[in-house]
């Protein structure tokens, strides 16, 4: 066998001579010549009779010596094994088809390589059984070896055999092939970029090979790459993914894959959302997840109906911490952007009282722990999202008022600043939006609070707290009797004097015009409580500004 073989190529001289020995044999053969496969290597020139007869006769002797060689310790080896298997293949023909099991195993372990040559040679010995085989024969054993234990090699030889196939040839089987690769067993088997890069390999082949045929199995294929984005943390390969997924809407004639999303995008919420009751951060089914409504766009508002269920349920305060966290920034993120993703119909308004009674509420409250201390912050971050897309409207906050104030006021004291700074905004926020329709009972439950985050260790916290300070003042309306309130007015003034006072410059002019915005309330008594400290100021200019904007307001209103 192998002595016949000069610089990888069975001399054509050899073949003849044997094919005229053996002519007799051979007749038929040579009578009814076999035409050459349609699917032929380009480039490749066919062997003559005698020699693809010759290898054809002594494969079984040969192949078993390839397989044990293609792994032998030494690299030279394992080389020439490659080399000389693509070429009994070349004269092999579909004769290799009943030494299947045997070149697929053996090829398995040559996927494995790390010599790049040998895979290389590898991946074309497994095009070639594309080209020579029935799909139905090396089918049936890849997916069987998928499904039950899948690895990069397995993946690397199927995209292989699949290139070195057609269209036409692989369309029957096209449903098989796409439901194994969407198997969990299979898209979730690992998390390793060079198994990702396989499997998506996969699915770039069948694109390329099958075009239009693969709208059979868009929801399969979409599925592979929902996973592989949600697994991997390789930006190079989620750009990949992403044109692929360009390329799968393009073959289909789709604008954008946001239209698979759309085709999808009901089977594809339902597929993961079949286990919701068991995720963790760790689980696969809440990553995927979180991919679906993070790369949907508009497509999530017109979907919103079967998402915001799933999203209620993985929000609530007994479900594990962790996940919530990453849920949390998600839906911020959304909400940011609202009109370009769960408002993108115009529709989420009627799940607004929803979100802040059921989902966000809840987890404002206070439990022990770093973990939910940061659910709680997150939590206030999406409350700010919301407020902050202005999708809320002035019935609604009011409508949630009493369930949602309490517990931003408690977040007034978290540890962390940023839910502090977040706090005193949501309450600016939710005073403009009510405006002076708040009672004073309302009002004078708020502004204790935030003339406490006027003692905070950050100045930003601060001057959040006398930006909504200003607004407390400016919703005091004709309900809010000033006679009657007068202890709660001076003492909201005497403390924000004390602040007017402060080192920094920048608290002091702050408190200067928050004082300015509040001074029409009570301007008698403001004024008393200057008289009674400027001497005491380092800086009492400020009081006398204070004072001349005070008088100026009187004299105006005296003169209208």
């Amino acid at each position: 066998g192998p002595q016949i073989l000069s610089r990888g190529i069975l001399k054509p001289k050899v073949g003849l001579q044997w094919q005229r020995e053996n002519e007799e044999d051979l007749k038929d053969k040579l009578d009814w010549s076999a035409p050459t496969p349609v699917l032929y290597p380009p480039g490749e020139k066919r062997p003559e009779l005698g020699c693809r007869e010759l290898v054809f006769r002594n494969l079984y002797r040969l192949l078993p010596a390839i397989s044990r060689d293609i792994t032998d310790w030494v690299v030279g080896t394992r080389v020439k094994a490659s080399q000389l298997l693509i070429i009994l293949l070349l004269h092999a023909e579909d004769h290799i088809t009943q030494h299947m099991e045997l070149l697929l195993s053996t090829l398995y372990r040559s996927c494995m390589d790390e010599e790049p040559l040998i895979v290389q040679n590898s991946v074309k010995s497994a095009e070639l059984i594309g080209i020579f085989v029935n799909p139905e024969v090396f089918l049936k054993l890849i997916l069987t070896t998928l499904d039950k234990s899948a690895c990069s090699a397995h993946l690397m030889v199927l995209s292989a055999v699949l290139k070195g196939s057609s269209g036409p040839i692989l369309h029957p089987h096209l449903m098989r092939i796409g439901t194994t690769l969407a198997l969990p067993d299979v898209c979730q088997a690992s998390e390793k970029l060079e198994y990702l890069e396989q499997e998506l390999l996969c699915v770039q082949t069948l694109i390329t090979v099958c075009g239009k045929s693969c709208s059979e199995i868009s929801l399969q294929l979409l599925k592979v790459m929902v996973t592989i984005t949600s697994v991997t943390s390789d930006q190079e390969l989620k750009n990949k993914v992403e044109k692929t997924l360009a390329c799968l809407a393009t073959v289909q004639n789709l604008d954008s894959f946001l239209d698979l999303y759309r085709q999808h995008m009901s089977q594809l919420i339902g597929w993961v959302a079949a286990t919701e009751h068991q995720w963790t951060t760790y689980s696969v089914e809440h990553r995927q997840f979180e991919t679906l409504i993070t790369q949907s766009g508009p497509v999530l508002g017109e979907s919103i109906h079967e998402v915001f269920p799933v999203l209620t349920a993985c929000l609530q305060p007994n479900r594990d911490p962790e996940m919530r966290l990453k849920l949390f920034t998600v839906l911020s993120k959304l909400l940011l952007k609202s009109n370009e993703t769960l408002n993108s119909q115009g529709q989420f308004s009627n799940y607004l009282e929803t979100l802040v009674k059921d989902i966000l509420v809840p987890n404002l409250l206070w439990h022990a722990g770093r973990t939910a201390a940061a659910v709680r912050t997150i939590a206030v971050s999406c409350l700010w999202a919301l407020l902050h897309s202005q999708i809320l409207t002035q019935q609604q906050t009011f409508t949630v008022y009493e369930d949602l104030v309490p517990k931003v006021i408690s977040a007034l004291d978290e540890d962390s600043k940023i839910a502090r700074t977040l706090a005193c905004r949501i309450l600016s926020t939710v005073m403009k939006l009510c405006g002076n329709q708040l009672n004073p009972d309302q009002l004078n439950k708020i502004y204790p609070e935030l003339l406490k985050r006027m003692d905070d260790g950050l100045d930003e916290v601060r001057v959040e707290a006398a930006k909504a300070l200003a607004i407390w003042f400016h919703c005091t309306g004709n309900d809010y009797d000033r006679i009657l309130f007068r202890s709660h007015i001076e003492f909201l003034y005497r403390g924000l004097l004390v602040h007017m006072d402060d080192p920094e410059r920048d608290i002091q002019t702050t408190v200067l015009d928050v004082l300015k915005a509040g001074s029409f309330i009570f301007p008698q008594v403001l004024i008393q409580e200057i008289e009674a400290v400027k001497h005491k100021h380092r800086t009492p200019h400020y009081c006398e500004q204070l004072l001349q904007h005070i008088w100026s307001l009187n004299n105006n209103t005296s003169k209208a």
